[in-house]
Formats: C-alpha cells, structure tokens, sequence
C-alpha cells in the first residue's frame, strides 16, 4: 500500500499534467485551492450545527470529516508543489512544535 505522500505526490502529478500554468502562477493557486477547501469544511460545521436557518441541518460529522482531510490533503499537494522536501519539512514543522511545547 502507498504511503500518504504517494498518494499526495501522484495527486500532484495529476494536477501537474493538467497544465494549470496556463490559469497562472500553480505555487499561488494550490495555495489558494486551501483557502476554498476550508470554507467547504467551514460550511459542512454550519450544517451540522444548523446554524443556517435555511439550510437547518444540512451536513453530518462524516461530511465534516471528509473537508476537512480535503484540506490536509490540499495543503499538502500545495507543500509538495513548492518544495520537494515536504514530507521532511512537514515532519520538522511537527517535531518543532512538539518541541517548543516540550511534547517530544
């Protein structure tokens, strides 16, 4: 079975043969591709709660669950796409944290 940064790198490839260099800077839009994929989890949390009166309750926890691994999965096709180090800097970035809150 592949690895979760398999996946991430296959998806990026899929995204890469797509030639979105053409709608503009890729590096820009993947990172902005997260900033949507949060207001779909941001709008899946509302339906649950119902908070939209005209919407009630729209969305299930299973809903939320899957925008939000769509977010970590956007951002780290976004990672990968700036640097080809993103599992190691992914892994820093979690370890620096563990550290700093003294979690290692």
């Amino acid at each position: 079975m592949d690895t979760t940064w398999d996946g991430v790198q296959k998806l990026r490839g899929w995204l890469d043969k797509e030639n979105q260099a053409a709608a503009g800077d890729v590096k820009l839009l993947r990172v902005l591709k997260i900033g949507e994929e949060l207001g779909e989890a941001a709008e899946a949390i509302t339906g649950v709660l119902g908070a939209n009166p005209r919407k009630g309750n729209s969305h299930t926890w299973q809903d939320v669950e899957k925008e939000l691994s769509d977010v970590i999965v956007t951002a780290m096709v976004a990672l990968a796409t700036i640097t080809p180090e993103a599992e190691k800097v992914l892994d820093a970035r979690v370890q620096g944290l563990l550290d700093r809150l003294d979690l290692s």
